[in-house]
Parts: C-alpha cells; structure tokens; sequence
C-alpha cells in the first residue's frame, strides 16, 4: 500500500470564471433582444443589443486584468457574438421590416448572420498567427461585430426617433442590412480603438467629449446613436488611408541613390 498523498484537486479559478459569466449575460442579453422584437417592443430590444455589446468590451478588459484568459474564454466570446450581433440582429430586423420584403428580405437576414459568423471564423483562425498586418498596425479586418450590429440597425434607430415610415421601406433596410454585412467580411482595414492613443494636450478635451456624449445619449439616445453610425462611417475612407500609409512602399519602386535619370 502507497502511503504517498493524493494531490489535493484544485477548483477552477474565480477570475476566469469572471469574464466568461460576463460574457455569459452578454449571450442572454443578445437573445432576450429577440424576445422584445417577437413582442414588437423594438425599443428594449436595440437597447438589449446595445447592452450586450457594452458587456462584450468589458469582457475582454475583465480578462485581462484579473489574467482570466483562456481558450475557452475566447470561444464562448465568439460564439456569443455570432448570435448577439449576427443572429439576434437580423431576427430583429427581419420582424420589423425585412419581412414585408418577400424572400429577400429572409434571404439578406440570413447573408448577414452567417457573414457576421464567417467574420467571426476568420478572426479566430488568424488569432494566432504573427502574419496580421492590419493588426500589427493597430486595425481590423473589416468591421468588428458589434459595430456591424449598431450599424445594422440605423434605419431602425431613424424611424425610433422621426417616425418616418420610409426608414422601415424593406427597399431601403434590405440594401442597407447587406451591405453592411458585407463591409463585416470585406478586406477593408478600420480603426481598432484599443490602438488609438490620445496626447496629453487633449485629454481634457476628450474627457468633455464623453460626458457630452453620454449626457446626449441619456436625453436624446436615438438621434445620438445615429449621429455615431455616420460618424463612425465617416472614418472608413481614413482608416483605410491610415493603413495604405504603414505600408511599406513595394519593391523596386524606390530609385536607387546616385543613379541619373536614363535619357
């Protein structure tokens, strides 16, 4: 008989149960959106999926600081995305007004939710690898998820506030939610806000930007959330110039030092 003892068996950490929790209630967040959609509360449902993506930029913070980070972590983040930006999304807008365009209007629902998933794929099987560029530079690959969802849902964010039928035309939101869609799995390099650094002159000012932001959003939330999609829209032609600038100019096109002109 061993008279050696057993290793004591040691539970799961608090802090990496933490931030999967978090992402966790993002989940539900996400899906509770449908249900408010299913009941035409539209309301309390862009607000479930603004909630979740608020949760889902704490996660990832919350990870890190209390070094709760783990694989299982990573996937449960990406799993919840897939279904709280791609499919609760596009069930949203499907009941709100891509139903009232026949076959299309299901058939763009689903182009969306399955390229907010092949977005999704891309960025985990390339999580890994030191060949990313557009990382590497501070950039995404296309728009993340969660914006893809706010942008996804501006004609609705329109009609919120105006009450404007033809926000709700399925001829206007079909287009849009595709297009949108698309620019989630597109190529095209856009600012990573974990890259942006501010200088030390502009501080305060930026701190004045986000209580005026936060104050607009608390008495005014609809026309603030669509002042942001066009704005954050503004940004692409910058961004993807930003990133033509940190590219290394192409071999051969610089002209050796010393050598005249032929001719």
């Amino acid at each position: 008989m061993s008279l050696r003892p057993r290793p004591l068996r040691r539970g799961i950490p608090l802090r990496t149960i933490a931030p999967n929790a978090i992402t966790a209630l993002a989940l539900c967040s996400g899906l509770t959106g449908v249900r408010y959609a299913i009941s035409e509360n539209w309301e309390r449902a862009v607000l479930m999926i603004l909630i979740a993506a608020l949760l889902d930029g704490i996660d990832g913070q919350v990870a890190r600081m209390v070094r709760g980070e783990s694989k299982f972590g990573a996937e449960l983040d990406s799993l919840s995305d897939a279904i709280s930006f791609g499919v609760a999304p596009a069930l949203i807008l499907y009941l709100w007004a891509l139903m009232y365009a026949p076959k299309v209007g299901w058939i763009v629902a689903l182009l969306y939710a399955v390229f907010c998933a092949l977005r999704l794929a891309r960025f985990n099987a390339q999580i890994d690898s030191d060949a990313q560029p557009r990382k590497l530079a501070g950039f995404f690959t296309g728009i993340p998820a969660p914006a893809g969802a706010g942008l996804a849902m501006l004609p609705l964010y329109i009609w919120l506030w105006s009450g404007e039928e033809l926000a709700r035309s399925p001829w206007i939101v079909t287009p849009w939610v595709a297009f949108i869609g698309l620019l989630m799995v597109s190529s095209l390099a856009t600012y990573s806000w974990k890259s942006l650094r501010l200088r030390r002159n502009v501080r305060f000012e930026a701190l004045v930007v986000v209580v005026v932001l936060a104050a607009a959003l608390v008495s005014a939330p609809w026309q603030t959330l669509t002042a942001i999609c066009l704005g954050y829209l503004a940004t692409l032609p910058f961004s993807i110039r930003a990133y033509r600038r940190t590219m290394p100019p192409p071999a051969g096109s610089a002209k050796p030092a010393g050598v005249p002109p032929a001719g």
